[in-house]
């Protein structure tokens, strides 16, 4: 249920009421009795969000968490491994060009 501002036009008096959407506005005032009231025009409820951030891995478990962590911590680790076989691999790689290119400059210059 909503909730509604009044003011009264008598005594100035202002408070806050919650009804339903289809009840009539209160004509009376609490304070000095008088039919004077008026519901006012308000900003509403707004939505507050509190908290470090909204992400989907902020409402995630511990365990889930430290899981997380620890495929980090082994992803990390086993591409610093294959980053430096991948350097070995392209020295040899180079050696075989020049392998096959003397072969055929022995071929060419035998002839």
């Amino acid at each position: 249920m909503p909730t509604y501002e009044y003011q009264c036009g008598a005594c100035e008096h202002k408070w806050e009421e919650f009804q339903s959407i289809s009840a009539k506005p209160t004509k009376k005032c609490p304070e000095c009795g008088r039919a004077k009231a008026e519901r006012l025009i308000s900003a509403g409820g707004g939505i507050i969000f509190r908290g470090s951030g909204f992400y989907q891995t902020d409402y995630r478990s511990d365990s889930y968490r430290k899981g997380a962590e620890a495929a980090k911590k082994a992803s990390d680790s086993g591409s610093s491994g294959s980053g430096g076989g991948g350097g070995g691999g392209s020295g040899s790689g180079s050696t075989k060009p020049a392998d096959s290119g003397s072969k055929s400059s022995k071929s060419g210059g035998g002839d």
